[in-house]
């Protein structure tokens, strides 16, 4: 005799469904809380550091020159020298991009930063990085998953001081780059520096898988929270 089989009423079975479903969102949802949380801290810290480059007396009316005729920027708030020591990454960042057709900016998308050597000429372990792309293959190599700065694209130091503004004019360089240590003009080299895109961060922040170009390009996300951090790249490109 084959014994008799047991049926869970409708109503236990809903309830013991949607408890899983709890169970396995509240399982997943901290460390995509988490993440997201980090990624809008980097976006805060990322407008924040392009606001203290612009009002730099050294850097800021050639950057600001520069960003008249950017086609993108990527901003690093924090790239540590000890990170390469290990191999790892020096430092995460946000890049937002122009359209040239209205003039409207776009973003962010997230990246890493990585380097063997890492020539802090100070002698402090952390700098804060800006890198203003001014061609279209400056713009097309960052969108890429990983691109190796002076090997496909051509980088340069922005210029500095007195006349620097008038300077920008005779540069021809993909990626000009400006850093800042302890508040002072950096001077830091990116050559053989490894940009790579931060699928996890980009992921977090926009609530589903995207690429650079999705974010960029494509405008097919949008988060409202990075509009402080596009104000501000729009205000510095109008020249203030």
């Amino acid at each position: 005799m084959q014994p008799k089989s047991r049926t869970i009423p409708v109503g236990r079975a809903v309830l013991i469904l949607l408890l899983a479903l709890v169970a396995w969102g509240s399982s997943l949802s901290p460390a995509s809380a988490g993440q997201a949380e980090s990624a809008q801290a980097l976006v805060d810290r990322s407008r924040i550091t392009l606001e203290e480059f612009v009002a730099d007396q050294e850097m800021g009316p050639a950057l600001t020159a520069l960003l008249q005729r950017a086609q993108a920027v990527l901003i690093y708030p924090q790239v540590l020298r000890g990170a390469f020591v290990v191999g790892g990454s020096g430092g995460s960042g946000t890049l937002v991009a122009r359209d040239a057709k209205n003039q409207t900016w776009a973003g962010p998308a997230f990246y890493s930063f990585g380097q063997a050597s890492f020539g802090l000429q100070i002698g402090a372990d952390a700098a804060q990085v800006v890198l203003v792309a001014l061609t279209e293959r400056g713009m097309t190599a960052l969108l890429t998953t990983r691109v190796t700065l002076g090997g496909n694209v051509s980088v340069a130091l922005g210029p500095v001081g007195a006349g620097a503004a008038a300077a920008t004019a005779g540069l021809s360089a993909d990626i000009v780059s400006y850093s800042r240590n302890r508040g002072l003009y950096a001077g830091i080299s990116v050559e053989g520096a490894v940009v790579s895109t931060r699928r996890s961060l980009n992921r977090a922040y926009f609530g589903k898988a995207v690429t650079p170009t999705d974010i960029l390009v494509r405008r097919s996300v949008k988060n409202k929270n990075a509009a402080d951090l596009l104000n501000a790249v729009k205000k510095a490109a109008a020249g203030g």
